[in-house]
Formats: C-alpha cells, structure tokens, sequence
C-alpha cells in the first residue's frame, strides 16, 4: 500500500466504527479509558474523548492515550502498527483499492445497512467554543453573505447553465465584500475561535478571500453545519476550499429520503447542481475517499447512479464505489455505460457539467 492509499484509507474509516468495533463503549463520543487503573474509581466517568471531525482520540488523564485510528487499534490489542492495519484491512477489505470483501464482512456492512438510520454524530474534542457554539457560528457566518444574484458568482454558474432557481434551492451565497466581512467576524468574535471553527488562518484573517462562491451543505432541516468554497478566476488554484474537518453528510443529502428510486452520485458540488437543474435527484461527495461507510444507511433504499469524470481517476473512482456500495448489497449502474457508441455519450476528460453543455 502506498502512502497516498493509506492516507485515503484512513480518511475512509470512522474511528468511532473502530472503536465500537473494539468493543469500546462510545456514548456522545466519550467512552472509558482502557487503563482504568490510573483513574479514580477505574475512570467511572468516561475520561477519553473521541473527534470524529479528525479522526483522532485523547484521555484527559492518561498523556500516553492519544492519536488517530491506527494508534486506537495498537493501544487496545497491544499490537505493532502493521498487526493494527491488517486488522483494518480485514474488518474493512472494500475500502482498500481494489479491495474485495469476503462473505463475513460483505455480511457485516449490509447489516450496517440494514440496522442504522443515520450516520453517527460528529463530537470534535473539547475546543474554546463547544460543539453547538461552533455550529451557531458557522450558521451565523452564513448569515452574513450575500444571495448570488446580480454577482460575478452568478455570472459563473450561468455560464455552466447552472442558474436562479437552484441557487435559491440550495441557498448559495458569495463574499461580495471580503473586507467588510472580514472586520464583522473579528468583531463579534475572537481570532482564536474563528480559527477553530475553520473559518480564520494563521495570519487572522477570513480564509476565502480567493473562493468567494460558497456553497452551504444542508441538513434535512436546511441548515448547513459544514460548506465549501469555490473561486470563481480560472487562474486560482486549488479551484475549492473546505470548512475544516471531515465532510457531516453527502451534498443535497434531503435526497436521500426513504423512497425507494435512484440517485445519481457526482464527485463535485457543481456536477449535483447540474443535475438539480435538470430536476434529477443528485448528491455529491467532494471527493471519492471522503465517501464514509457510515453514509451507507442513506442509501439503503437506492440505486445509485455513479456520474463519474471521464477519465482514469474518474474510472478508479467508480470502480472503488462499486466494490462500496456493491459489499453492502446496494445496487450501483455506471453513468452512460453501454452508450459510448453513441455521438451524444461523454467524452474522454468530460465531466457532467461539460456533458450537458456548460462553460460555454
């Protein structure tokens, strides 16, 4: 496994899955630490918390009872790092590249499936601001853009034929005036939060001064916890920025309502516009190994069309979400497969939005 893999294996698991799986009793994102006999009455109050967000876990005790994913297994079963990602690799075989999972664990995740109704709770570790404080704050910055119309964000998603009524749906928004907004945030909160939350760099001031173009990821409730960014100059690169921390949830994720039908699965918040835009029910992921097994439960009721780029990061893409949602008994059919003789099919480096007409 090279290191890139590892690096997108262990951004895959969720370690509050691991850590269950560990038989680690984790409530709210707490459980008791597994050295009990430093604590006080053996850690009666659970002492070791878990950031989902991160990936990471740290007792409030114990200095030594810390770190990511791999660490929690080494620390449990007292095994060296390789004995701990062979144990990953057998409990999770279908999130590998060209991974493959045997009938036992093929079982487990389509009982995973079958026995969840929503994805686990994300509970960063303790902060200057707590979980539902950071989540206000984020609502709140929200709150202080500006709609897309009659702006150069609008100007670019029309000339991807991206346009008014599914911006208002998916209530993007802009950063029409960097600096005004910049002076608000500093205002009416410290620069030690707002670097927290994600929002601030290192130098203080507002992250997305080059990707004014934010898109929110809305809950069932139509709130946004969590957005990305996008700059709208060709020149900027990286084209899209994230909030920090792990994706919560699919984009467009109130498509993934108890009604049986299909979904069509973009890479890209732009690809799931232009669908919605042909009033086809689509979610995005950002990218192919930000897709968590703990999302699968959303899709319990689905066939899912994968609307891959086409290419061959585009093809390994689908065939890793195939092997996905294929191991927990979700069926999966490939965007324009069987049509590439067609005149109308997606060419080579196309994406959904070039494939219906956009940037022009």
């Amino acid at each position: 496994m090279t290191e890139e893999e590892l690096k997108q294996f262990k951004a895959s698991l969720s370690i509050t899955a691991v850590a269950r799986s560990l038989g680690l009793d984790v409530v709210r994102g707490k459980f008791r630490c597994f050295c009990p006999k430093r604590h006080v009455h053996e850690d009666r109050t659970p002492s070791v918390s878990i950031s989902e967000e991160r990936g990471y876990f740290r007792c409030w005790v114990c200095e030594d009872v810390r770190g990511d994913v791999f660490s929690l297994v080494q620390q449990v079963k007292g095994c060296s790092f390789p004995e701990a990602l062979n144990y990953l690799r057998e409990m999770y075989p279908f999130l590998l590249p060209g991974g493959t999972a045997t009938a036992a664990t093929s079982s487990r995740a389509k009982n995973q499936v079958e026995n969840l109704e929503e994805p686990p709770q994300e509970t960063p570790v303790e902060g200057p601001v707590t979980e539902d404080e950071r989540k206000k704050i984020i609502l709140n910055f929200l709150k202080m853009l500006s709609p897309v119309d009659d702006t150069p964000a609008a100007a670019w998603l029309a000339r991807r034929r991206i346009y008014k009524p599914v911006w208002d749906k998916m209530l993007l928004r802009t950063i029409d005036d960097y600096g005004k907004l910049n002076e608000m945030l500093k205002n009416t909160y410290d620069q030690e939060v707002l670097q927290y939350v994600g929002l601030f760099n290192e130098k203080g001031n507002l992250k997305f001064y080059k990707h004014p173009l934010i898109f929110p990821y809305l809950d069932p409730q139509r709130r946004a916890f969590y957005f990305q960014s996008r700059a709208i100059d060709s020149s900027v690169q990286p084209k899209e920025m994230n909030l920090r921390g792990t994706v919560p949830y699919p984009y467009n994720m109130s498509a993934l309502d108890e009604k049986t039908g299909w979904i069509y699965l973009c890479e890209g918040v732009v690809d799931t516009l232009t669908f919605l835009g042909q009033k086809i029910d689509a979610v995005g992921i950002p990218g192919v190994r930000s897709f968590k097994v703990e999302w699968l439960p959303l899709f319990k009721n689905k066939n899912v069309v994968l609307c891959m780029d086409k290419d061959n990061a585009g093809r390994e893409a689908t065939k890793y979400l195939q092997e996905v949602f294929g191991n927990a008994g979700i069926r999966t059919i490939v965007l324009g497969e069987g049509m590439e003789h067609l005149k109308s099919s997606m060419k080579e480096g196309e994406d959904v939005n070039d494939w219906f007409g956009g940037k022009h």
